[in-house]
């Protein structure tokens, strides 16, 4: 049995047809490859296919040679990529996390502050909740991460940005109607709250309604910004999350800000003091451009 068996029958199987598989996928002739395949039944010692006028169909043995034949193909791919990254001089690697949504405020920035470093290093981007982000930070698996201030071991935070927290809700709530939303009227519609994964935003929406005598039951709970503003939009809600938000809403969710001074809530870029990483320090030694391209972008976005 030869890679090429294995690729010629992963090939019909997604096809569904030697036809299309021969001409599209293989550009080999179909009498070679129905050929091909009948070797390769003969040699597993089972049939693998059912022949019918509109094509092919895997046999119960079939399906289940089709995952191992594919995990072979990619391990032989693997060991082909490995081999070639074995002669090539290894390059630095160099990990950011982003809490999820805040990717599409910074990634940017991050990669204009670096763009010299960037054609020599492995950049890898994930995103993830503010304290999954901050705690592969601290277990060095990120090198840099933007998140809520986290407290974890080891881990120095440097404050980026604040920005105000919004009311989101419904284009057809009543409130939507308002240019601005008193705190006061919450406790007289179903409130989204949150659940103990976002946790820094439940602290200061707690510590703001408190402040103002408001008392909510929340309906549901949230864990991110996409299951609130899903919840929202499905279950008619509100809730409050931060203005980064604002930019991915969908039509049927509006946002409308506080009336009086919001609630603020920060975001922070997260290390280890001990990562020596050569593209870390670069990138510190730089981060007030980040911040001051960052703040020119939104003046420009919301020109005073």
């Amino acid at each position: 049995m030869e890679l090429r068996h294995l690729r010629y029958f992963v090939a019909v199987a997604e096809e569904g047809s030697l036809t299309v598989a021969a001409e599209k996928r293989l550009h080999t002739a179909q009498p070679s490859l129905s050929r091909q395949l009948r070797d390769l039944e003969l040699e597993v010692g089972t049939q693998l296919f059912v022949r019918t006028s509109r094509g092919v169909v895997l046999t119960a043995a079939g399906q289940a040679f089709l995952d191992h034949a594919r995990l072979a193909l990619g391990q032989a791919a693997e060991a082909v990529a490995a081999a070639r990254r074995a002669v090539r001089p290894a390059k630095a690697s160099f990990s950011v996390g982003f809490l999820t949504g805040q990717e599409v405020e910074w990634l940017s920035h991050v990669t204009q502050v670096l763009r010299d470093q960037l054609k020599d290093i492995d950049f890898r981007v994930t995103s993830d909740f503010s304290p999954a982000i901050a705690a592969a930070v601290q277990r060095g698996e990120l090198d840099l991460g933007f998140s809520r201030i986290e407290p974890q071991p080891d881990v120095t935070y440097k404050v980026i940005a604040e920005e105000p927290i919004v009311a989101i809700l419904p284009r057809e709530h009543p409130l939507a109607e308002r240019s601005e939303i008193d705190p006061a009227d919450l406790d007289q519609v179903p409130f989204i709250g949150y659940s103990d994964t976002p946790h820094v935003l439940r602290s200061i929406v707690e510590r703001y309604l408190r402040e103002r005598g408001v008392a909510v039951a929340p309906s549901h709970f949230l864990d991110g910004f996409a299951t609130g503003i899903s919840l929202v939009a499905s279950t008619g809600g509100l809730t409050l999350l931060p203005a980064y938000v604002e930019r991915l809403l969908p039509q049927s969710v509006v946002s409308r800000p506080l009336v009086g001074s919001p609630p603020m809530i920060e975001i922070a870029a997260g290390y280890r003091a001990d990562n020596l990483s050569p593209v870390l320090a670069s990138f510190l030694q730089n981060i007030d451009q980040l911040i001051a391209s960052r703040s020119a972008m939104i003046r420009r976005s919301f020109p005073p």
